[in-house]
């Protein structure tokens, strides 16, 4: 029932908890954290902070897992605004109390809210998928998304992390440069080809890269590990 979920959030240092028709509303978006980001020594976690183009600030994350997901997070031109460890939902199961805290809360262009959690198949447990099934009913009560998601294949996200480190604005300067590889690859032809076109690698590269970030040049990213002869063009070209 809808009446037996309440949110625990933080705004402004000051926490609050409600029931969760009278805080759907709420912008999850800008709240705190409900939780510190810690690691352990001989912990399982490896908590962190990964530095968003998105919302130009730090995001935190508890995971490598959870890390690579804020990547992709970050690049999807959809994603507005990405808050980490956002509530406690807390209900009861007919048995005890229970809580979870869902990963992300997510803003998307069009406004809809999306709740993400993280957590590789393998490492599901009865408590982890009950919580889950928990979360997803609650947002479907406020008309909120629900996504649970698991590993990235991982050469599209060595590829992906590779373009992140060229996520910020600066990767695309010159202007003069982006225009003119946007200009050479409406042509489709190999990466380091291109790039030489263009001028000094070393200048232009960055900039490169930063368009495949951004999606303004397109490339294989699932197919195998980018290399200098990797077929680069101009999205909507081809």
């Amino acid at each position: 029932m809808l009446t037996g979920f309440e949110l625990d959030f933080s705004v402004d240092g000051v926490r609050r908890r409600r029931l969760l028709q009278t805080s759907w509303d709420v912008r999850f978006e800008a709240v705190e954290p409900v939780r510190e980001f810690t690691w352990h020594k001989y912990g399982r976690g490896f908590a962190g902070w990964y530095y968003s183009v998105t919302v130009r600030d730090h995001v935190g994350y508890e995971s490598w897992l959870e890390r690579d997901r804020l990547v992709l997070l970050d690049r999807d031109p959809q994603v507005t605004v990405i808050a980490s460890q956002p509530f406690w939902l807390h209900w009861h199961d007919g048995v005890r109390k229970r809580r979870h805290a869902p990963d992300y809360f997510v803003r998307l262009a069009d406004g809809r809210a999306r709740v993400v959690d993280v957590r590789a198949e393998d490492d599901m447990d009865e408590e982890t998928r009950e919580s889950f099934t928990a979360t997803e009913r609650a947002c479907e009560a406020v008309g909120w998304e629900f996504a649970w998601v698991g590993r990235p294949d991982p050469v599209f996200m060595a590829n992906t992390r590779w373009l992140a480190r060229y996520r910020r604005t600066r990767c695309g300067r010159p202007a003069g440069v982006a225009d003119h590889l946007l200009d050479v690859f409406r042509e489709p032809k190999g990466l380091w080809e291109g790039a030489g076109l263009v001028g000094d690698r070393l200048r232009v590269l960055p900039v490169l890269f930063h368009l495949l970030w951004s999606g303004a040049l397109g490339t294989d990213l699932v197919g195998g590990l980018m290399e200098t002869d990797s077929l680069v063009w101009t999205e909507g070209s081809k």
